[in-house]
């Protein structure tokens, strides 16, 4: 569930006194608004007595260098007012910490910290700096604190100028002032901090989780707090439920990614640079970070943009491998209301042969809106229908709120309340808000002990027959009449037993959340991979599932706002998502609605889902040509579908995501950069949606190479610009020449589609056969194109059988 039907859109009035108090309550009902307005206060409240008032802030930065220590990979910079640490890892990651932090604790890392280099080492540079230089990545060091990324070859990706902090720590002078050597123990946790940094002045920046504006980041500042918009959100609208501190950035120089390891709320603002044309006066790019509080410690990644992901996926954790049938068609709709409908909606896929993978079931199907219930009335045999549906290849899939409704007599709150679960405030009471049930309370995720109670609650799920979860409302979401609709920042987190408060812990508890869920469903089912994807996360959320768009409006706006986010989570190491088909707010256009189909048929999560008030979604309800074009798209996915397996494991050996932006393998192309209506699917396909009304004809950027029509099959040579059709009946999709693509062919086994390479030339591609649900490790098959004339030839890397029927298009007559 994303938010509820036109109540979404009104939620949280601006706050102006009575007046705001009175439209709240109006909008909302009289219950309900009064709860959220009770709810407003009480965290307005708690806040006022929970957060320690501080005294003048006291502003610093590093001052002069004073020594440097050397250590295993880099070493320690001591300056006058802070310490800083430089590290190389193994892999070519750069790790920086200032004031003593180190990478651990981090809830964006997977496993252990990456080794470091044991060649790199921390030497004085001819400026009066020091530098650490290793086979991928030079750092140096200035004796003020400003810190550059080099290329081996001496070129400057990034540099951070020294950082300002503004201490916030009463009655403690020396926390102000600060030694050579802090810690973070020695200094305030809430100090806020900013870090200005510059890039090539072609460079553009990419990223930050889920951004309705891109894929490519124009000037502006953006939000780190993960936010319910509330409501419908369009091309502009920021911040979203998945806000991550990564940038991709990509320069004529290198491409490279820098994350920021914390959680604390702050801002990026950021300023494209501009060249001087011939000048020498290039104005680099801008990057200025500001954070409410919260260590200064950040990674930095270079490389191709694969090589970035690949080193991103090595310290982040491998994307969770969803199964097959997730790769399908799913359905969803708020308000099935009982499972007679569902029984209709699916009936009504079969009957006209469309395919479908999945159902989706809201709110609506639990009782009351009690999460891990179930409303028997509307679905007095949830466990029947279940096994039915599967009987016929469909699954179920429920919704899983993180608020539970706070009430004697309800199993979950008093299971949660004995196991002391769930949040509390700073004079040790639940924290209580109001969602969908009511009145709630919020498990505390960030303590291991509370992750495992609640992975035990996904048993009553697995027993009603569901093969999946979503997770919805969980960065987290507390209705509030007016001010920030979440827990209040005083609120207490355990944080892994380092003690903390909701400022620290908001941005990852949707992903710890994720963490609880996934953990709980492999214990449940440990021969089944979890299926599972959430609306809120943080950096590394990737390795528990995936996402989706939350409440993307109805209207092309929405559209493109939708497509940006898939890109941008891509780049973010997160590449399974996708967006509401439609639209979740209101009616789509007959039009709208199919080319949203046909997109959304090429991207990761192929899901329809809409508000209980914004009609039905069957692709039938839109009249006979529209059914005729979406069964074209549900059946060219399923002829796709080997190729979203193989793109699934190859995510999860690599981190590439399936949906890449243009310039993916051409990051120096700078129209490619600029480019934000197309996108590559793996390396073979290239999709160029519709996002417009009206639009029967539309140019495509190409990259290098060759590139054909999979329907007409005529040929267009990249880079540069070809016109193509786009009839209602498709969205234009081009192929590669050479590429080697795995679909279902006519007897429905896995057969090779091959695109013809350019005389002489060859080609290539990678085929990962489909073993199952399970864990069995995937097996990577290479496979060589070559064209000699009229004649082209597939080969085995490796040497042996091809091993499939092999059907080569391009050629005329597309030959077999």
């Amino acid at each position: 569930m994303d938010g509820r039907d036109q109540e979404r859109s009104v939620r949280w009035p601006r706050w102006d006194g009575a007046a705001g108090a009175v439209r709240a309550v109006r909008a909302l009902g009289s219950v309900r608004g009064r709860r959220t307005w009770r709810s407003a206060w009480r965290r307005r409240r708690a806040d006022v007595l929970g957060l320690s008032r501080h005294g003048p802030e006291r502003a610093r930065v590093p001052g002069a260098a004073v020594r440097a220590e050397p250590q295993p990979g880099g070493g320690v910079v001591h300056f006058a007012r802070s310490s800083l640490r430089v590290r190389v890892a193994a892999g070519g990651a750069v790790f920086c910490g200032w004031d003593g932090a180190a990478p651990e604790p981090s809830y964006a890392l997977a496993g252990a910290c990456p080794e470091p280099d044991g060649r790199a080492v921390l030497e004085p540079d001819t400026e009066g700096g020091w530098r650490v230089m290793s086979e991928r990545v030079t750092v140096t060091v200035s004796r003020h604190g400003a810190v550059a990324v080099r290329t081996p070859g001496g070129v400057v990706l990034r540099r951070e100028l020294p950082p300002r902090w503004w201490d916030r720590a009463p009655g403690d002078e020396s926390a102000a002032s600060g030694d050579a050597g802090g810690g973070p123990g020695e200094r305030s946790g809430d100090s806020r901090w900013v870090q200005r940094s510059e890039v090539a002045a072609d460079a553009r920046f990419f990223g930050l989780g889920g951004r309705s504006a891109g894929p490519r980041l124009r000037g502006g500042t953006y939000r780190l707090w993960n936010t319910d918009p509330g409501g419908a959100f369009v091309p502009g609208d920021d911040p979203l439920s998945v806000t991550m501190p990564v940038q991709f950035v990509v320069a004529d120089a290198g491409t490279h990614l820098v994350f920021h390891d914390n959680s604390w709320d702050g801002a990026v603002t950021l300023r494209e640079g501009a060249e001087g044309a011939g000048s020498g006066h290039d104005r680099p790019g801008c990057s200025v970070l500001r954070m409410d509080g919260g260590p200064l410690r950040y990674w930095v990644l270079v490389g191709t943009p694969a090589r970035v992901l690949l080193g991103w996926t090595a310290l982040t954790g491998a994307p969770a491998l969803p199964p097959r049938w997730a790769l399908g068609p799913q359905h969803a709709r708020w308000g099935f209301g009982s499972q007679a409908e569902v029984r209709r909606v699916v009936s009504g896929y079969r009957e006209r042969g469309l395919p479908l993978s999945a159902v989706h079931l809201d709110i609506d199907h639990y009782d009351g809106h009690r999460v891990f219930t179930v409303d028997r009335t509307a679905f007095p045999d949830l466990p029947g229908l279940a096994r039915e549906l599967r009987g016929e290849g469909v699954r179920l899939v429920s919704i899983v709120d993180p608020g539970v409704k706070a009430e004697p007599g309800n199993a979950v709150y008093e299971g949660g309340a004995a196991a002391d679960a769930y949040v509390r405030d700073a004079q040790g009471r639940e924290v209580r808000g109001v969602v969908w049930p009511g009145e709630a309370v919020f498990p505390d995720f960030t303590d291991a002990r509370v992750r495992k109670w609640w992975g035990g609650l996904y048993a009553e799920r697995l027993a009603q027959g569901f093969s999946g979860v979503w997770h919805d409302m969980n960065e987290p979401v507390s209705f509030a009449a007016f001010g920030d609709p979440s827990l209040p920042r005083s609120a207490r987190h355990a944080l892994e037993g380092r003690g903390g408060d909701h400022r620290e812990a908001h941005n990852v508890y949707g992903l710890a959340m994720a963490r609880a869920g996934y953990d709980g469903l492999l214990e449940l089912r440990p021969e089944e991979r979890p299926f599972l994807f959430s609306r809120a996360g943080w950096a590394g959320m990737q390795r528990y599932g995936g996402t989706w768009s939350g409440d993307v409006a109805t209207g092309w706006p929405g559209l493109r706002a939708s497509l940006s986010l898939v890109l941008g989570m891509g780049l973010c190491g997160v590449p399974y998502s996708g967006p509401d088909v439609g639209g979740f707010s209101g009616v789509p256009s007959p039009e709208l609605y199919l080319r949203w189909f046909q997109t959304a048929a090429y991207l990761p999560l192929f899901r329809t889902h809409s508000a209980m008030s914004a009609g039905l979604r069957e692709p039938w309800e839109y009249g006979a040509e529209v059914l005729e074009h979406a069964r074209a798209a549900l059946l060219e996915r399923a002829r796709l579908l080997p190729y979203f397996v193989t793109l699934a494991q190859l995510a999860r050996l690599s981190g590439a995501p399936y949906v890449r932006p243009v310039w993916w393998n051409t990051p120096r192309d700078r129209k490619l950069r600029d480019c934000e209506d197309a996108f590559l699917l793996g390396d073979a396909l290239l999709v160029a949606p519709v996002l417009g009304p009206g639009v029967t004809r539309r140019a495509v950027r190409l990259p290098r190479g060759r590139w054909y029509d999979t329907v007409g099959g005529r040929a267009y040579d990249g880079p540069g610009e070809a016109v193509v059709d786009a009839p209602p009946s498709r969205i234009p999709v081009l192929a590669r020449a050479g590429a080697v693509l795995p679909v279902v062919g006519a007897d429905g086994t896995t057969e090779l589609e091959v695109w013809a390479p350019k005389d002489g030339r060859g080609g290539g591609g990678l085929v990962v056969p489909d073993a199952g649900d399970g864990w069995q490790p995937p097996v990577v098959e290479r496979f060589g194109t070559r064209r000699e004339g009229g004649r082209v030839t597939v080969e085995r890397q490796g040497g042996g059988e091809v091993g499939y029927r092999v059907r080569v298009r391009g050629l005329p007559g597309d030959g077999v």
